[in-house]
């Protein structure tokens, strides 16, 4: 007698017009103040416009896209006033994953870390620049996962994470090369692993506030103020390179994808 399958959900029409439009973000394929053509995609995907309003108004609403009306709809830009307002909460958040990390930090859970390290190092030096970042977000991740906070893992992963990569994309070609990325990365991790508890999330705000002055000074021209929430000095910031991490992508050839 034959055991009846198990049934599994099908993806929602609306749900894959979502998951089209998000990985054209995250893979540089539509770019920050690029109109959205719902048409187009309605007929490259052979859906009703119901469905794909449905998945506009979700991704309006997890901030990555912009509905203007009379004009259309346009992936969402971010000014260098939301930027400073991004790595002030990614420094504390990050922060406040690392500390709970290391007050239940385990042998495995070490050698969990230095095996993503390790990755990043791996498409470095294979020059590998889309395989760099897609290990540069499995790195952090990693991070927010072994917090054992599940709130913090999601707010981090599902509601920060889109923005982060979407700057990423903006201004990493400005920035630094996947090899000097690394080392800054490398230096990260044996910082967030080796410093006392007590101080670990003030390192992890220092290290996030320096790729923000970097990001500032060589991208944006601008004056150099410290995010808000950053309690960081000059003399205290050591001059760190910037990263970023991409939600799931698949590879594609010709994407710039240095860290920012």
């Amino acid at each position: 007698m034959m055991k009846p399958s198990r049934k599994t959900n099908p993806v929602s029409t609306s749900q894959r017009v979502e998951n089209f439009i998000r990985s054209a973000i995250y893979e540089g394929r539509l770019k920050p103040r690029e109109r959205i053509i719902e048409n187009d995609i309605a007929r490259q995907l052979g859906c009703s416009r119901g469905p794909l309003r449905e998945a506009v108004l979700r991704l309006e609403r997890d901030g990555l896209i912009v509905i203007t009306p009379r004009r259309g709809t346009f992936i969402r830009d971010i000014s260098p006033e939301e930027v400073e307002v991004l790595f002030g909460i990614r420094g504390k958040l990050e922060g406040l994953c690392v500390r709970y990390m290391r007050e239940q930090m385990t042998v495995q859970k070490r050698l969990v870390i230095e095996k993503a390290l390790q990755a990043m190092k791996d498409a470095s030096e294979a020059g590998d620049e889309e395989r760099f970042l897609q290990s540069d977000m499995k790195l952090h991740r990693t991070i927010w996962k072994l917090s054992g906070r599940q709130q913090l893992y999601q707010t981090l992963n599902f509601a920060m994470n889109p923005l982060f990569f979407m700057i990423a994309r903006a201004y990493s070609p400005k920035l630094n090369p996947v090899d000097v990325a690394f080392a800054s990365h490398e230096k990260y991790v044996q910082t967030i692993l080796s410093v006392p508890i007590s101080r670990v999330e003030r390192e992890v705000e220092k290290y996030f506030g320096g790729i923000y002055r970097d990001l500032n000074k060589t991208v944006f021209h601008r004056p150099i103020p410290l995010p808000q929430g950053l309690d960081v000095h000059d003399d205290e910031i050591d001059e760190t390179n910037g990263e970023f991490e991409s939600a799931e992508s698949a590879r594609k050839p010709g994407v710039s994808t240095r860290s920012v």
